[in-house]
């Protein structure tokens, strides 16, 4: 490869980078600034009425406490682009799991419990390092271990 297209491609690379964190900021500047106004809008409406003893708050008030509480661990997917957005993943996990006791009215012994969730567990992991479900499951456990990623 010439030099000019390494150097055009290193410049590309880079532009992205500082692109993503500019973005990244912007993103984190516009969630501060709602979590500022949230508790100041709700401060705002009416109050509610209740029993006495501790304050009432609305819903939408309670979210706003609790993402201030939580903005670090709430925005980590914003900062590090290996945390997904959702969780979303760790329900489809689960899913098969439950399906199984729906359809069989649950599993017969602890032991079969136990199998069941380890196979399932072998196979998901397999599925999220792009390995074959069959390909997997013949291996032995220490060489399926040796060619998964930590």
């Amino acid at each position: 490869m010439p030099i000019r297209s390494l150097h055009r491609s290193a410049v590309e690379t880079r532009l992205r980078e500082l692109l993503e964190r500019l973005r990244a900021e912007s993103r984190r500047l516009r969630a501060d600034r709602l979590l500022q106004e949230g508790p100041q809008y709700h401060r705002e409406l009416p109050k509610l009425r209740g029993w006495p003893g501790r304050k009432r708050r609305r819903p939408g008030h309670n979210l706003v406490r609790r993402l201030r509480k939580r903005k670090e661990s709430v925005l980590r997917f914003v900062h590090d682009l290996q945390v997904p957005f959702t969780n979303n993943q760790a329900d489809r996990d689960l899913r098969m799991m439950k399906l199984r006791m729906k359809i069989s009215g649950g599993l017969r012994s602890q032991q079969g419990a136990k199998d069941f969730a380890t196979l399932r567990s072998v196979l998901s992991t397999a599925q999220k390092q792009g390995l074959i479900h069959i390909a997997a499951l013949m291996q032995g456990p220490d060489s399926l271990l040796a060619q998964l990623e930590p």
